[in-house]
């Protein structure tokens, strides 16, 4: 008896100690908060730069989050998603200066469908641009790291001329819709509408992407490729047309974040892609490679310490979220959620 005594803690102790371990990256976003909170100490204040950190983290989690399935699955490193970025900035804020009269209005409904249209536009063009992108350019390099890189960064120097001789070598300035100007005021803090609009609109995907991933086959099929692609491969499946549908999709929420970011920075460049691609590789780095989880959790975490330290120390600042990076990967080493390939 005293032998089945001891026994049953020692299978216990693992199990607990596992889900522990997993759950401790959920804590970090509140966390940050507090701290926030305990810094800034003007309630107000921390609930405006929360609201901001958390709209800057959703769209970086947009940009970032197929980019993150591309790595994991394909094992790619696409510095060409930044054009994917920039031309669906373009595109979409094209698509609202042609309906002008509806971002204009003052009718909700007239400035979402402009958005709706505008942001269809940008993440079919982009996804488009990535099936091509992925045929011609990643293709004949899968599997070398150093001429993926090399490749990827060309082909985003080439896209970014062609912005030049598309669109004019002159940044585009674009006003937000009517209705999401201005703030809203909250416990005393003022709360711009166009980044609580932000933040619904990255939940909304958070949670889509995640069912899509749980809930469905084509997410079962995905996590399974990002785990073991020889094995989905030897079901039946064609891992192949897995990689390019990724792919597709990863470059058309490129584009969909594009256009967010475009309307919160209120003016597009050629460059602005290239130049947001440092935080959203932080991100994909901090979340784990592959993780989409680990990608959200990181994304908020660059989003509220970005514009704590803003506020703070603006020193600071400029390098707070590569300190960030470091610290959690002192932490764990392949990032919060990582997703561990067969061997």
């Amino acid at each position: 008896m005293s032998t089945d005594t001891t026994a049953g803690p020692t299978i216990a102790r693992p199990d607990a100690a596992a889900r522990l371990e997993a759950a401790l990256p959920l804590l970090l976003v509140p966390v940050l908060a507090i701290l926030g909170l305990i810094a800034i100490a003007t309630p107000s204040t921390w609930i405006t730069l929360t609201v901001a950190g958390l709209a800057m983290g959703m769209m970086i989690f947009i940009m970032a989050s197929g980019l993150t399935l591309v790595f994991g699955l394909m094992d790619v490193i696409n510095f060409g998603h930044g054009a994917f970025i920039s031309v669906g900035a373009f595109v979409g804020v094209t698509v609202l200066l042609w309906l002008g009269g509806w971002i204009a209005d003052a009718s909700l409904l007239l400035n979402l469908a402009a958005l709706l249209l505008a942001t269809v536009a940008a993440m079919v063009a982009t996804g488009a641009m990535g099936w091509v992108f992925e045929r011609f350019v990643v293709m004949p390099v899968y599997g070398a790291h150093l001429k993926q890189i090399l490749v990827t960064m060309g082909g985003l120097i080439v896209v970014q001329q062609l912005i030049y001789v598309v669109w004019g070598p002159d940044q585009i300035h674009i006003s937000r819709p009517a209705t999401m100007q201005g703030s809203l005021t909250f416990l005393g803090a003022a709360v711009e509408k166009y980044r609580l609009f932000a933040v619904a609109v990255g939940l909304v995907l958070f949670v889509a992407m995640r069912l899509v991933l749980t809930r469905t086959k084509v997410g079962l099929l995905v996590r399974a490729g990002v785990e073991n692609g020889e094995m989905v491969e030897a079901l039946g499946y064609h891992i192949r047309r897995l990689f390019v549908a990724v792919f597709v999709v990863g470059s058309a929420l490129a584009g969909l974040g594009g256009v967010m970011w475009g309307l919160y920075q209120e003016t597009i460049t050629a460059h602005m892609g290239s130049e947001i691609m440092i935080l959203v590789f932080i991100v994909v780095i901090i979340g784990g490679l592959g993780s989409v989880g680990g990608c959200f959790i990181g994304a908020m975490l660059v989003g509220l310490l970005a514009n704590y330290t803003a506020f703070l120390a603006p020193k600071v600042a400029l390098v707070s979220n590569i300190a960030l990076m470091v610290a959690i990967l002192m932490w764990r080493p392949q990032g919060l959620y990582p997703v561990v390939k067969a061997k």
